[in-house]
């Protein structure tokens, strides 16, 4: 039986939103899709989500949006071509945080970080914190958010640079043991919050993966789906990585805010504040991850 209270989802195509909207729609709720295309949200709306696109720096699109939902996911994107990252994702925050009070949504799961409780050194990291304090200042909130560790998806990535380079590489160093976690596993949460709206006020959950990995560890378990023995792990110096990255496209501003959250994760300022628990800890390993990717990065190519 369906549940006629709609819940609106933001980034709809993106890693976990996607995720969100499919275990929504398969669970009998009525999901609204958001995105900026309406051609990348086709599958969602053949899958019996209401889709709409628009630009999310407009509150008055939000609100719109919004309007008439029990509850909305929101989370902030990132653009790696941003020439002032702070300002551009704060332009957005500040629209989600303002359609949300126009539109009187009462629930909001709003996906946030590890280490978003720091104001400044962190990076990306930083402009979480910031919309995490907006949300505290909303009148009558009741916010969930979602501390996750770093997301497997972010080694994407790594399987270009080991078939161009035969090694895997970036600025953390090799033995630092960092939480991480499947997008999946963010979904699952999430969504479940979302259908559930049993909280009130502002609500920190710290989601922590499988157990915490080092870049060393995540390197071997990449080289063993992709059959390469003893793939080695390198650790770039933060100028070699900031080069690195504006080569492939970054701009100067966002390759910085990488390679501060690095310096943050590499100077142990990145941790979990409550520790691992069962509630915090989530099913899905990297291993089982790696060979996923490996798959699909086959099959594409």
């Amino acid at each position: 039986m369906q549940n006629n209270e709609l819940i609106t989802v933001m980034g709809a195509t993106g890693n976990t939103g996607s995720e969100i909207t499919k275990r929504l729609l398969a669970a009998g709720h009525r999901v609204r899709a958001l995105g900026r295309s309406q051609t990348k949200l086709a599958d969602l709306a053949a899958a019996g989500a209401e889709t709409v696109a628009g630009d999310a720096t407009d509150p008055g699109f939000l609100a719109e949006a919004f309007r008439g939902s029990a509850a909305v996911y929101t989370l902030l994107p990132v653009d790696v071509t941003w020439q002032d990252y702070h300002a551009e994702v704060g332009v957005i925050g500040s629209a989600v945080v303002e359609a949300v009070r126009v539109a009187d949504v009462r629930h909001v799961v709003a996906l946030s970080s590890l280490g978003a409780e720091l104001p400044s050194g962190t990076g990306f990291l930083s402009s979480l914190h910031d919309q995490e304090q907006r949300w505290a200042a909303l009148p009558g909130a009741n916010v969930l958010l979602l501390r996750p560790g770093m997301f497997f998806e972010s080694f994407h990535p790594a399987l270009g640079m080991i078939e161009a380079e035969g090694v895997y590489g970036d600025s953390v160093a090799p033995d630092v043991s960092i939480p991480m976690i499947a997008a999946r596993d963010i979904a699952e949460v999430a969504a479940g919050a979302l259908a559930a709206r049993d909280w009130s006020g502002i609500v920190v959950r710290e989601l922590l993966g499988q157990r915490d990995l080092s870049y060393r560890e995540v390197t071997a378990v990449l080289g063993a789906a992709l059959e390469r023995a003893e793939l080695p792990y390198v650790q770039f110096g933060y100028e070699a990585m900031t080069h690195a990255l504006t080569e492939i496209g970054f701009s100067q501003n966002v390759a910085s805010q990488h390679v501060a959250m690095t310096r943050a994760f590499n100077e142990g300022r990145v941790v979990s504040l409550g520790g691992r628990t069962a509630e915090s800890s989530t099913p899905t390993t990297f291993e089982d991850f790696a060979e996923e990717l490996v798959k699909t990065h086959r099959r594409a190519t």
